[in-house]
């Protein structure tokens, strides 16, 4: 979608996903920023990253991309500034559960960013599956976790980020919600595609403003 966006850059291939660089003004600079699309699910977040750091060696990991939120605990286009991801779609029955789990937890350092954001967010945790968000596993999600709303890709973007030791910052908007009754979005795939379209825009849109604090920090 945020290709949508900008349909006069040129794609380039790769193994792991398409990607195009496009000049940023940062401040009183310019500067150019690949910009990458994985694609979804664990396997291809975690592949992409490690391209992107093997390739480019950023200074910054920059997520951006949508969530699905847990209806009554966050509400629809809220922007989720991720300091905490969790891999909870595991299924440990021949070890310490809680061990596994807290293997697959990272904790993002953004003492970087200061106290003051450029836009409007919810700072906090995110869990990720491979899986949409199923309805009846909402409230133990909500009860061991704390979760508001969860993803498919954040939690190994950070975890090989904080492997390779590079800054990672993940910007999430909820573009849809689950509840009780199901999702609103499983049986109608066009209010995803309305709810990601407008959150993607948004985070483009404030992209220089969070890339400066990277730069001045």
């Amino acid at each position: 979608m945020i290709r949508s966006l900008y349909p006069k850059n040129r794609m380039a291939a790769s193994p792991f996903g398409a990607w195009f660089v496009l000049d940023v003004t940062v401040g009183d600079r310019v500067e150019r920023v690949p910009f990458f699309h994985g694609g979804w699910g664990k396997i291809a977040a975690a592949a992409s990253t490690q391209y992107c750091i093997d390739t480019w060696s950023p200074e910054l990991i920059v997520n951006l991309g949508t969530c699905g939120g847990f209806a009554g605990k966050i509400e629809k286009g809220t922007i989720i500034l991720v300091d905490r991801t969790i891999v909870y779609d595991i299924h440990e029955q021949m070890g310490d559960y809680d061990a596994h789990i807290a293997h697959y937890t990272t904790r993002i350092d953004l003492s970087w960013l200061g106290e003051h954001y450029p836009q409007s967010v919810v700072r906090g945790l995110l869990v990720s599956g491979d899986r949409d968000i199923i309805a009846e596993d909402i409230p133990g999600l909500a009860e061991q976790f704390g979760a508001v709303a969860a993803d498919w890709e954040s939690g190994a973007i950070a975890y090989v980020a904080r492997r390779n030791g590079v800054r990672c910052l993940i910007l999430r908007g909820v573009s849809d919600l689950v509840g009780g009754g199901g999702g609103e979005a499983y049986e109608d795939m066009n209010i995803f595609i309305q709810g990601a379209t407008e959150v993607l825009t948004k985070l483009v849109a404030h992209l220089p403003a969070w890339l400066s604090l990277s730069l001045a920090n």
